[in-house]
């Protein structure tokens, strides 16, 4: 895994351009420490920082064709890059590496803009196409790796693979765009093309990107299908289990493509188990694997991680988050994740990173996916049991099922009350295509709460949230069966924007970990997507298809443990300690950055001292994070310091 960088202009470059491109590179370096290469013409630079993993003497970037017309940078791997290399020889492409970037050259060559559907892969793309003076940015099917940019006038864009990369170019500094802010503070995640930074774009997942002297154009060249809701083939059970099991067993061998050793997470969940399962049974007898526990026992899934253990005899590492732990980590994910998040569920993952780095380890495959995919979250469910409930909605009985999804809600009292007022919000609402998740995006907008009027003024209008909401999702959406519909949101909002993001590519790259993730394989995304809901959630459990499957190969216990979601401590993480992430709470700083109100953080954080460990609400939980997270982000990017 690496960083990339460049920019491109219609204007001759600059030759002082150079000193640019390294200091934009040398920002990433943590995700490529082990060496760096650059190419600078006319009207072109680009630069990259390398993780050395598929031909570690001679995968250097940027990587040339033959006549050396086209150059390239690369974050990721293409995984079907033997057949693709064989493919093209064929057709009287000359190779002169055994790297699987030099594929995308030739593929270019013969396919055109086509060549990403040729692609198995993760990747972010800049290549350079010389005869046309054009460059060609493109991003992988579902986001698995970032890409920016930024026009600074109608001739010319800057690019990388992180915002703070694209900073180290003159005259662009960081700067709050408050819509996008709202965006974040709504939904949890930007809607491509917005950040959370003014003029700083992202490159949606699925898309490319040219500019040249005819101009810049964004295309699609792939997106999440689904049949109508009544167009399901009738097939059996049987014939499900028999094509995931062939499509997931040959996403996972390819992923083992690679000149370093390559390990496994194992969180004690069934999706990393079934990964490090076929692994250790058909590929790797001394397969490495690596979880996170937690001190906080509420949130510990060590017991079943050393199940599993035990079951596939793996070398295993585990590594524990407590809140001093994490909350030392914050101010770190924040920089690695450049935006504001609602969540600490990052900080476990950036410190399990550390360990594997540690252990000389490059590469992980991991179980990320499987819940969006086939159908894993509670949110699924809650919003099958509020349709159910829909149906009746003065019923007394029917809401009482969410108390199976959630522990927390009580069957006496005023709590009960209190959660059925919660969950029957919009409850009749059923045909708004956003549904499954107004609840969650409603809780989380109480945030702005905490801001100061001028911001909170802003925040008041959500039309052009829902505005650029609506142009990015799908109209097909509403065709979907309600169960596909809440999945597709999942799969097109938040596994780029907040998974991938928040919890994949940012904190493992942040020590220079490349995260693997077979279950997001385009072809066991596009198959899922012909799977009837009823195989994916059998009534209320959660992965049928999936749980059936491989049940063979897994523990009992382990295939019908029930679904614990990760999640890690949130405020207790941010008082007692004199962590940077402590210290966004000062005064004076809330005061100096000027986004909140001190004197509602200050209650903030007095119910918290009250609380003394004991757990609060999750929207007091969440306005801590938030509140932190933002002060650090412009303490990073705005303050630099």
């Amino acid at each position: 895994m690496c960083g990339i960088a460049g920019f491109f202009s219609l204007k001759p470059l600059r030759t002082a351009r150079q000193s640019i491109l390294k200091d934009m590179i040398s920002t990433l370096e943590h995700r490529g420490p082990d060496e760096q290469g650059f190419f600078l013409d006319k009207n072109i630079a680009l630069g990259h920082s390398r993780l050395s993993i598929i031909d570690l003497a001679g995968g250097q970037q940027p990587l040339f064709n033959e006549d050396k017309s086209i150059a390239v940078v690369f974050n990721g791997e293409i995984y079907n890059y033997p057949e693709l290399t064989e493919e093209l020889k064929a057709k009287g492409h000359s190779f002169y590496t055994h790297s699987d970037t030099e594929v995308l050259v030739h593929a270019y060559e013969e396919y055109g803009e086509s060549f990403l559907t040729h692609l198995n892969g993760q990747f972010a793309i800049a290549l350079w196409d010389s005869r046309r003076k054009q460059l060609l940015l493109a991003r992988d099917r579902v986001g698995i790796r970032p890409l920016f940019y930024t026009l600074p006038d109608n001739s010319e864009i800057v690019f990388a693979s992180e915002m703070k990369a694209i900073f180290q170019y003159p005259g662009l500094n960081a700067e709050i765009d408050s819509a996008g802010l709202n965006q974040v503070l709504t939904l949890w995640v930007n809607v491509p093309p917005r950040t959370v930074f003014k003029n700083i774009n992202e490159l949606a997942p699925g898309h490319y990107l040219t500019i040249s002297a005819s101009g810049i154009k964004i295309k699609q060249y792939w997106k999440h299908q689904f049949p109508g809701q009544n167009e399901y083939e009738e097939k059996s059970l049987k014939y499900y289990q028999e094509k995931l099991r062939e499509i997931l067993f040959d996403a996972v061998t390819i992923r083992l493509r690679a000149d370093v050793p390559v390990a496994s997470y194992l969180s004690g969940g069934i999706d990393s188990s079934i990964i490090s399962a076929l692994v250790k049974n058909n590929h790797n007898n001394h397969l490495k694997t690596f979880s996170v526990a937690f001190a906080d026992e509420g949130y510990d899934e060590r017991k079943y991680q050393i199940e599993m253990v035990k079951s596939l005899k793996t070398d295993h590492k585990i590594i524990e988050a407590n809140y001093n732990s994490i909350g030392e980590a914050f101010s770190d994910v924040v920089w690695y994740g450049e935006k504001p998040i609602i969540r600490t569920a990052p900080a476990p993952l950036y410190l399990l990173s550390g360990l594997v780095r540690d252990d000389n380890i490059k590469v992980v495959l991991t179980g990320e996916g499987a819940d969006e995919v086939l159908g894993g979250y509670n949110i699924f469910k809650e919003d099958k049991v509020r349709r159910f409930w829909a149906e009746y909605p003065d019923s007394k009985w029917r809401p009482l099922l969410l108390s199976k999804l959630y522990p927390y809600i009580q069957n006496s009292g005023s709590s009960q009350n209190f959660w059925q007022l919660f969950f029957k919000k919009n409850l009749t609402d059923t045909e708004n295509p956003y549904y499954s998740h107004l609840i969650r995006w409603n809780n989380t907008a109480t945030i702005k709460n905490f801001f100061m009027q001028d911001f909170r003024d802003q925040f008041d209008d959500q039309t052009q949230v829902f505005d650029e909401l609506n142009r990015y999702v799908d109209p097909d959406i509403t065709k979907w069966h309600p169960f596909v519909r809440a999945q597709y949101l999942e799969l097109q909002l938040f596994m780029s924007g907040y998974l991938l993001s928040s919890q994949g590519d940012r904190m493992m790259m942040g020590h220079s970990v490349e995260g693997r993730f077979p279950f997001l394989d385009h072809r066991v995304i596009e198959f899922a997507a012909t799977i009837p809901p009823k195989f994916k959630m059998n009534v209320l459990n959660e992965k049928y298809l999936l749980k059936k499957t491989f049940e063979d190969i897994l523990p009992h216990s382990i295939v019908n443990r029930a679904k614990q979601p990760y999640r890690a401590p949130i405020y207790q993480c941010f008082t007692n300690n004199n962590s940077v992430a402590a210290s966004m709470f000062n005064e004076d700083k809330i005061d100096h950055y000027g986004y909140f109100d001190k004197s509602k953080v200050k209650q903030l954080i007095n119910k918290t001292k009250r609380a003394n460990g004991k757990p609060i609400s999750a929207r007091d939980d969440m306005a801590v994070v938030g509140i932190s997270s933002l002060q650090l982000l412009h303490h990073h990017f705005i303050e630099k310091t």
